[in-house]
């Protein structure tokens, strides 16, 4: 049984976090930037999923810690997908630039 190394899923996680980071950052559509940051979590997920296997100490901490992210992380995406349809009913549109402001 051959195993792929460590080394191959901290690249993938790296991988993933600079493509979330580059959206996150560079995108004026609100729903790529959730995307993003989604895919940055993930990215962690991986890392710490990883470092649970394959740390100094294996244990099944990373991959409870990753269970209790993934969660936040479907709270936060719902929680950000209501604030962004309301936001869409009231400026009719999802463009970050015309969401600066509070005020109708």
């Amino acid at each position: 049984m051959s195993s792929v190394p460590a080394s191959a899923f901290l690249a993938l996680a790296l991988i993933l976090f600079c493509i979330g980071l580059y959206g996150a950052l560079t995108k004026k559509n609100t729903v790529i930037v959730l995307i993003s940051i989604e895919l940055m979590l993930n990215a962690v997920n991986i890392n710490l999923v990883t470092f649970s296997k394959y740390g100094m100490a294996p244990s099944i901490t990373g991959q409870i810690f990753a269970l209790f992210a993934i969660s936040v992380a479907a709270a936060e995406a719902a929680v950000g997908l209501a604030i962004l349809i309301a936001l869409y009913r009231n400026k009719k549109t999802v463009s970050i630039d015309e969401m600066d402001t509070m005020k109708n």
